[in-house]
C-alpha cells in the first residue's frame, strides 16, 4: 500500500476515533441530566476518570490481551514496520479508537449504578474490565483467538458476526451492569414502603446526551471498516434508519415520554452495530423499532416489576436490545429478508447469549469480590447528601451553595 493510502486510513480511523470519544461526553450528560442535581458532578468526573484509567489499562493488558500487541518498544521503533506499528502510526492509531470502544464498556455501567457508587473503587473495577473482561471477548470475535470462530465456522458455515460490536461492547457492557446494580442494591427511598420514582433531573441534559451520543455513532460504525477502501455507505444508512426506527417505536409506545424517545434512538443504534454491513435498510429500521419496544417496556419491567434499580435502564437498552441485535443479525442478515447473506441465526443466537452470560457471570464474580474487599457502595448518609458533596465536597451549582 502506498504512503497516500495509509494516510488516508489513518487520518479515516483518526477521525473514527474521535467520534467516538465525543460519544463519552454523550455517556457523561445523558446520565446527568437522568440522576438527581445532587449527582451531576459525580456523573460528569467518574466518566472523564474511568475514561483515563480504562485507557490506561487497555495500552498496558488489554490490547495484548485482545490483539497480542505491546507497547514495549523504544521509541524509535514505535512507527517503523519492524515493530509492528505500520507504516505513519497506522496501528498507534487504531489503538486509540480501539481504546474508546474499550471505554464505553465501565461508561455503560456507569449510567446503572449512579447515585450509590463508590468513586474510586468504581475506577479499579472499570480498570479490570478494560484490561482483562472485555479484552477476551474482543479478542475471541473480532481477532479470532482460541479459534472458536474457527470452530463455529466449520461447524455451522459462518462465523458469529459482529461488525461494530451490539455483542462485544454493549451487550457485554449492559450485562455486566446488571450484575453490578444487583450487587449494589437500589438507592436509598426508591423501593420499599414509602419508596417513590427519582425523575430526571434535566431533560435538556438527558437530550444533548442524546445527541451527542447519535453523531458520534456514525463513527462507531462507519468507521469500524478500519479503512477507507473498506468503508460502506450501507452501514450509514442502516445505522441512520435504525435510529429513526428506534425513536419512532419509542415515542408510539410510551406515548411520547422524552426519556424513551431520546432512549429509543439508541436502543435502534444499539440493535444495529452487528449486523450494521449487511441489512436492508428496510431491515435495519425493523431492528431498530423492535429495539425502541424491547427498551420501553424492559425499563418499566426493571423498575416497576423487577424492583431492579438500574438508574439509566442500561441492562435493557444495552443489555436486551445488543442481544437482540446481535441475534438480529443472523435473521435480517439473510438473504431471504434483504440482507446480504452469510450469517448463521444458530451461530448468532448461540454467540451472543453465551457471551451475555459470560458477562453477567464475570460481573457478579468482579462485583462479589470489590464489595467484599474495598466496599462499593456509598453510606446511607453519603446518599442524602449527595456524591457530588460526599465526593467531590462540590455542586454543580457552587455559588447557590454559599
Amino acid at each position: 500500500m502506498d504512503t497516500s493510502n495509509v494516510g488516508l486510513d489513518v487520518f479515516f480511523v483518526l477521525l473514527g476515533a474521535i467520534l467516538v470519544f465525543a460519544m463519552h461526553g454523550g455517556f457523561a450528560f445523558l446520565e446527568v441530566g437522568t440522576v438527581r442535581g445532587k449527582n451531576q458532578v459525580n456523573a460528569l468526573v467518574k466518566i472523564i476518570v474511568d475514561f483515563a484509567f480504562s485507557t490506561l489499562a487497555y495500552f498496558l493488558v488489554g490490547y495484548t490481551i485482545a490483539y497480542g500487541v505491546t507497547f514495549f518498544h523504544s521509541a524509535a521503533t514505535l512507527s517503523g514496520a519492524d515493530a509492528g506499528f505500520g507504516p505513519q502510526g497506522f496501528s498507534l492509531v487504531k489503538f486509540f479508537f480501539l481504546a474508546t470502544f474499550a471505554a464505553a464498556v465501565p461508561a455503560i455501567i456507569s449510567g446503572g449504578i449512579a447515585e450509590r457508587a463508590k468513586f474510586w473503587p468504581q475506577v479499579i473495577t472499570a480498570s479490570v474490565i478494560v484490561g482483562l473482561i472485555y479484552p477476551f471477548t474482543e479478542g475471541l470475535v473480532w481477532n479470532g483467538n482460541f479459534g472458536l470462530q474457527a470452530l463455529l465456522e466449520q461447524t455451522f458455515g459462518a462465523k458469529l458476526h459482529d461488525f461494530a460490536g451490539s455483542i462485544v461492547v454493549h451487550a457485554l457492557g449492559g450485562w455486566l451492569a446488571l450484575a453490578a446494580v444487583l450487587r449494589l442494591g437500589a438507592r436509598n427511598g426508591r423501593y420499599g414502603p414509602n419508596g417513590r420514582p427519582f425523575p430526571p433531573s434535566s431533560i435538556p441534559w438527558l437530550a444533548l446526551g442524546t445527541w451527542l451520543l447519535c453523531i458520534g455513532w456514525f463513527g462507531f460504525n462507519v468507521m469500524s471498516a478500519q479503512s477507507v477502501a473498506g468503508v460502506s455507505g450501507l452501514v450509514a444508512i442502516n445505522s441512520l434508519m435504525a435510529m429513526v426506527g428506534g425513536i419512532i417505536t419509542a415515542a408510539l409506545v410510551s406515548r411520547a415520554d422524552p426519556g424513551f424517545v431520546h432512549n429509543g434512538a439508541l436502543a435502534g443504534l444499539v440493535a444495529v452495530c452487528a449486523g450494521s454491513d449487511l441489512f436492508h435498510p428496510i431491515g435495519a429500521l425493523a431492528v431498530g423499532g423492535i429495539a425502541g419496544v424491547i427498551f420501553v417496556k424492559g425499563f418499566t419491567i426493571t423498575q416497576e416489576k423487577l424492583k431492579i434499580d438500574d438508574v439509566l435502564g442500561v441492562w435493557p437498552l444495552h443489555g436486551l436490545c445488543g442481544l437482540w441485535g446481535g441475534i438480529a443479525a443472523g435473521i435480517f442478515g439473510l438473504e431471504a429478508l434483504g440482507g446480504l447473506g452469510g450469517v448463521s441465526p444458530i451461530v448468532q443466537i448461540l454467540g451472543s447469549v453465551l457471551i451475555s452470560a459470560y458477562a453477567l457471570g464475570a460481573g457478579w464474580v468482579l462485583y462479589f469480590v470489590s464489595s467484599r474487599v474495598v466496599g462499593i457502595r456509598l453510606t446511607d448518609e453519603q446518599q442524602r447528601r449527595g456524591a457530588d458533596l460526599s465526593i467531590h465536597s462540590i455542586g454543580s451549582e457552587p455559588e447557590r451553595e454559599f
